[in-house]
């Protein structure tokens, strides 16, 4: 979503024409309850037009891109073998609290770590919830056997930060 109706708070280039009270209202718009179903907030700086323009993709970003889709592919399966005698899960996302229970142990240090978050942050249940499996992702996704302090402060980072500011 934009920061604000016109689309520029926070912009390095161009300034907000919005005054506090139309973006206050326009943050409100989306719901705490919305805000909680959403895993990644990541903004997204402005992109100079002549990285837009086709044929003007580096070799680098392919190899990223490249290293990305392997890495997500590895995840996965993980996540297959993971859930293989799950007949309702398939992936980290869809686990109810039932499953996030029996197939992700915390240590008592990451468990610690993200209940001192979730009190300074204020996180519902669902939020909380969301927060470990994206942390397993996370894990997956680095190759982990377990869920580190690491990955719940990589979670947490996802989190929105100037929303409802």
């Amino acid at each position: 979503m934009n920061p604000c109706p016109c689309g520029y708070w926070g912009d390095p280039k161009k300034a907000c024409v919005c005054n506090p009270a139309q973006i206050s209202r326009y943050q409100r718009k989306i719901s705490g309850p919305i805000v909680d179903r959403v895993d990644l907030w990541i903004e997204v700086p402005r992109l100079a037009h002549a990285t837009l323009a086709p044929g003007k993709r580096d070799m680098n970003a392919r190899k990223q891109f490249d290293e990305f889709t392997t890495q997500i592919a590895s995840a996965r399966a993980h996540q297959a073998k993971r859930f293989a005698d799950n007949t309702h899960t398939t992936l980290n996302a869809e686990m109810s609290v039932r499953d996030i229970d029996r197939m992700i142990k915390l240590s008592d240090k990451v468990t610690t770590c993200l209940n001192d978050s979730a009190k300074r942050l204020d996180l519902s249940p669902r939020a909380y919830h969301r927060i470990i499996k994206l942390a397993r992702t996370i894990a997956d996704l680095e190759e982990s056997r377990y869920v580190e302090e690491s990955h719940i402060m990589e979670a947490l980072q996802y989190r929105p930060k100037r929303l409802f500011a």
